[in-house]
């Protein structure tokens, strides 16, 4: 059997020798080094066929996902502007790397060290292993049914496709999931996971937002807040909410929905208390 149909492969081979702490084993009339392992008792021993970074040809009984004929997720672990970007799928010595004519035109969108991608492996001309990028038809048929119990849960996801119409992400929980270009500040990497929450449930697919909701909106306010209770003798002043709304928007710059809802939140964080006569800081044990 040619070389080129090993590699990327699981095999069973035959242990041939053990010289200079190494064991070699035979496939098919090819020798691979056995990664792992110095020695072993077996006959034959089951692995995974690939070319080390060395340019050893080897074989591992540590079964990665990603293989010729099997999708796997693994991670980023480096980034080349000039090829592509290299993947860990759990080899000892050997990063699969995805080329650059599979990944976005626009190099910002590209995916990160420490992002996700799903990929096979192929093997070319010259016994090079690659990783090809699983396509919208291999993330459908992964993809588990949603149901309405989801509507409004937080969830983290994986982005998978970046198209003008959105993003297409698969959920932690494989599930399908779409962010419209509304529902995000920046569009995401390829790759990247997001913390999202569910705005929408579709027959086959979430609808997803990266905004935050209402409630924790109010961080900027908030915090503003706080610097005006901290910079004051008594760390206290005369608004709450039931203060006068020109007379919040005139001292604080806010609206008095928006001052309400910063108090709520610096309430139930228990930063400040809430008397008839105004605010004030909490108390901290230093």
């Amino acid at each position: 059997m040619e070389l080129q149909n090993l590699l990327g492969t699981i095999q069973t081979g035959t242990i041939k020798q053990h010289q200079s702490n190494e064991t070699l084993v035979a496939v098919a009339g090819h020798t691979f080094h056995l990664s792992g392992k110095t020695a072993t008792a077996a006959v034959t021993v089951q692995g995974f066929l690939y070319e080390n970074q060395h340019h050893q040809y080897c074989m591992t009984t540590k079964i990665p996902q990603a293989t010729v004929g099997r999708y796997g997720f693994g991670t980023v672990s480096k980034v080349r502007g000039d090829l592509g970007v290299f993947v860990n799928i759990g080899l000892p010595d050997k990063d699969i790397v995805v080329s650059l004519d599979d990944l976005p035109e626009l190099k910002s969108l590209w995916p990160q060290i420490g992002d996700r991608l799903l990929i096979r492996i192929i093997v070319d001309h010259k016994n090079r292993l690659w990783g090809k990028l699983a396509d919208s038809t291999i993330y459908q048929q992964l993809a588990r049914p949603v149901t309405p119990q989801l509507q409004n849960q937080n969830v983290q996801a994986t982005v998978y496709r970046l198209k003008l119409n959105g993003t297409y992400v698969l959920t932690n929980d494989y599930h399908l999931g779409f962010i419209h270009p509304s529902e995000r500040e920046r569009e995401p990497r390829l790759g990247e996971v997001v913390a999202a929450r569910v705005i929408g449930v579709s027959f086959d697919h979430v609808n997803l937002s990266l905004k935050p909701r209402a409630y924790e909106e109010i961080s900027d306010d908030a915090a503003m807040i706080l610097a005006v209770l901290q910079h004051q003798p008594q760390h206290q002043i005369n608004f709450n909410d039931k203060s006068d709304p020109q007379a919040i928007k005139n001292y604080f710059g806010i609206s008095k929905s928006s001052f309400k809802r910063a108090l709520g939140n610096l309430l139930k964080r228990r930063l400040i208390i809430q008397t008839a006569a105004g605010i004030q800081l909490c108390e901290t044990d230093d």
